[in-house]
């Protein structure tokens, strides 16, 4: 997990699939270690003004990897990340609860 982005207004986390250690479980031959299943990327937005969160995976993580990169590539105002954010936290349906 990794922190992307924080400000008032809005975190973004890069959530990573778990590495394999060497001693994990094997798969059926006892030789090979197990691969996960499902091992993908994803985001998650965290609208702190309204308390909701959306986590992205998928096609939706691909798509804003590349908003990523292009952030990266361009150098945008944080009015203009604060503006991209704000239209994918439109998506946010889930309440952020800590655990």
């Amino acid at each position: 997990m990794h922190m992307l982005y924080d400000s008032e207004s809005f975190v973004v986390v890069h959530m990573l699939p778990d590495a394999v250690e060497k001693k994990s479980a094997q798969v059926l031959n006892d030789t090979a270690p197990a691969i996960p299943q499902l091992a993908r990327h994803g985001f998650e937005i965290v609208d702190k003004r309204s308390g909701k969160e959306v986590y992205l995976d998928g096609s939706w993580a691909e798509m804003f990897q590349e908003q990523i990169l292009a952030w990266q590539r361009d150098t945008p105002t944080q009015e203009e990340v604060e503006d991209a954010l704000d239209r994918y936290a439109g998506l946010a349906q889930n309440p952020v609860v800590v655990h």
